[in-house]
């Protein structure tokens, strides 16, 4: 019952700050911001008492069966969600207040909340594409928000490649269930049919069609186009929600579905350590050449979205734990570098990375929560993105194949990239002087991105001190799954 309640709360909470859409603002921003705790804390309960169970809703076929329950490796997705999602909401009430059509805004916000947590709690490839599905639907209107041409084009971009890949996933979903489809944790009719050329075809749909949302190349482009969204929605939605549930997705496919030993080792486990490995650097180049701050801090999140899809790739239990392990740490990181890029927007108008010269002693929050993300972006100890992509090389070499190899020295090859676009945002930022903008000097933005910036950088800072924590029980969701 609880994880049905954690599903329907924020989206009864969507619906009452729609309601409120002509009340003082005070009033709708509060229930907008509680909506969001309650619902956080609704499930970090679920989280750490396991009283979820399971639900079945509705039953099409003896197959296709829309059903619910959280398990170790929906935790890990819905738990950062939870984490980061109250802040964001915290965020987006000062950075939302000279935007229109603020209702609709928090709104789709909190509906996309239930989707995610819908999303977490799947219980077989069935409900996992459906909640998928719903996850694109209800994010649509947040890249649209502004309704202009720009935000149009990028709706109807985002639209097409998320749609049209899920086709990829609808029909590898149809194709398995011939195999034997049921329910997550174990397929064994699966293993009986798996050592066909069609089903290895099934796979790479699997891979493509759900990897679409983490903007694995050739279908990443719609990642950078939608930044034309408000601040709250690239950072949240398209640097954790949403790019996340790809990752998700693909990690539910390969670990909880399909027998991995019909794929290790073929040409489709190639090919995805082949794209994988070649979005991390097409997404880290892309990166180093682009100068619209959070146009640059998308083209990051594609190279990073591809570490995590490169650690799945390699079908071992420690590729799985470092892939799942850079998608929890990259969150924060990421978050917090999109909020920083936000507030420059708020206070300044500046959208390009030669703008932001000389900001850092004049917007020192700001700045130095950037240089902190951005150091462990780049892999510096003891912050948490060192230990994550450390894993990953590491169980890259220790899988042995070619690719994987190849794909190991392309991550340590980002990694300098990496170097490159963070430090010449922050080396600037502190050492050169501003450009001219009036007379009035830019400053640090007001007390509710504050709070959402330091309360974020403390967690980030905790997930380095507790990284091997973290990383042992990621480790221990692999003991379920079909390796």
């Amino acid at each position: 019952m609880l994880l049905l309640i954690c599903v329907l709360l924020p989206i009864v909470c969507s619906a009452l700050v729609a309601l409120l859409r002509k009340a003082k603002r005070g009033l709708r921003m509060t229930a907008a911001v509680l909506s969001a705790c309650v619902t956080s804390a609704a499930v970090g309960y679920l989280i750490f008492t396991d009283a979820g169970g399971r639900f079945e809703l509705l039953q099409l076929t003896e197959q296709f069966v829309f059903a619910l329950r959280l398990d170790g490796a929906g935790k890990v997705y819905i738990g950062l969600a939870a984490a980061l999602w109250p802040l964001s909401v915290l965020y987006a009430v000062e950075y939302m207040r000279h935007e229109k059509r603020e209702g609709n805004f928090f709104s789709w916000y909190l509906l996309s909340y239930g989707a995610a947590i819908l999303l977490s709690a799947a219980d077989n490839l069935f409900t996992l594409y459906i909640s998928y599905e719903l996850l694109t639907l209800c994010t649509v209107p947040l890249v649209w928000h502004e309704q202009d041409e720009a935000s149009t084009k990028a709706a109807f971009q985002y639209m097409l490649y998320l749609i049209g890949g899920a086709a990829l996933g609808f029909m590898a979903m149809l194709g398995l269930s011939g195999f034997g489809l049921g329910e997550f944790h174990g397929t064994p009719a699966l293993s009986a049919n798996a050592d066909t050329a069609w089903f290895r075809v099934l796979c790479l749909f699997g891979f493509l069609g759900f990897g679409v949302k983490a903007a694995v190349l050739p279908l990443s482009r719609w990642l950078p186009a939608a930044s034309v969204a408000p601040t709250p929605v690239t950072a949240l939605l398209h640097a954790v929600a949403v790019v996340n549930a790809g990752v998700f997705a693909v990690a539910r496919f390969f670990y909880d579905t399909v027998p991995l030993d019909a794929v290790r080792g073929t040409w489709v486990q190639t090919v995805m350590l082949m794209l994988s490995a070649a979005t991390v650097l097409y997404g880290s180049a892309m990166a180093v050449r682009e100068q619209h701050l959070k146009r640059r801090l998308a083209w990051s999140t594609v190279s990073n979205l591809s570490y995590m899809l490169f650690g799945l790739s390699l079908l071992t239990r420690q590729g799985m734990t470092a892939g799942l392990s850079h998608m929890v740490f990259h969150g924060m990181m990421k978050i917090i570098l999109f909020f920083c890029a936000g507030a420059v927007l708020v206070q300044t108008g500046r959208t390009q990375v030669r703008q932001t010269h000389g900001l850092g002693r004049q917007m020192p929050l700001t700045f130095g929560a950037f240089t902190i993300a951005g150091l462990s972006l780049m892999g510096v100890p003891p912050l948490p993105g060192f230990v994550s992509k450390y894993a990953l090389v590491t169980a890259a070499f220790a899988q042995g194949d070619v690719w994987a190899i190849v794909g190991g020295a392309a991550l340590l090859v980002s990694a300098i990239l990496t170097c490159v676009y963070i430090f010449t945002v922050v080396f600037p930022a502190f050492f050169l002087q501003p450009e001219a903008v009036g007379e009035t000097l830019p400053r640090d933005p007001g007390p509710c991105m504050k709070i959402s910036l330091t309360v974020l950088c403390l967690i980030l800072i905790a997930a380095g001190l507790f990284a091997g924590r973290i990383m042992t029980y990621l480790a221990s969701l692999s003991e379920g799954v079909m390796l």
